[in-house]
C-alpha cells in the first residue's frame, strides 16, 4: 500500500500563483510516477501534468508555459508550481502514484484531493 498526502492548494486571483505538494510513503517502488488529476464541476477528471522517477515528464495543453512540475525522489514528494492561474483552472486536484512493475502491471493510488479557486 502506498498513502499519499497532499497539501497546497486555496483561493487565489487569477494571475496569481499556488504550489501543490504530495508525499508517499509506503511501499514505494524504484520505477514510479506521480502526477495531478483535476476535476471541475460538471467535468471529467483530466490529466495535469505527471513525472516519472526518472524525470520525464508530461503535461496537459491546457498548461503548458504555466505549470511546473517536480520531485524530490529522497522525499518520495512531488510538487506543482502553478503560475499565471486562471479562473478555468479552478478545480479538484488529485495526486496520483503508481508503482510500475513492468508492461501491463501497476499498482495506483490517489490522494484525498484539494481545492484550488481562482478568482476572476
Amino acid at each position: 500500500q502506498v498513502q499519499l498526502v497532499e497539501s497546497g492548494g486555496g483561493l487565489v486571483q487569477a494571475g496569481g500563483s499556488l504550489r501543490l505538494s504530495c508525499a508517499a510513503s509506503g511501499s514505494i517502488f524504484s520505477s514510479n510516477a506521480m502526477g495531478w488529476y483535476r476535476q471541475a464541476p460538471g467535468k471529467q477528471r483530466e490529466l495535469v501534468a505527471g513525472i516519472t522517477s526518472g524525470g520525464s515528464t508530461n503535461y496537459a495543453d491546457s498548461v503548458k508555459g504555466r505549470f511546473t512540475i517536480s520531485r524530490d525522489n529522497a522525499k518520495n514528494t512531488a510538487y506543482l508550481q502553478m503560475n499565471s492561474l486562471k479562473p478555468e483552472d479552478t478545480a479538484i486536484y488529485y495526486c496520483y502514484y503508481y508503482n510500475d512493475y513492468g508492461p501491463g502491471r501497476s499498482s495506483n493510488y490517489w490522494g484525498q484531493g484539494t481545492q484550488v479557486t481562482v478568482s476572476s
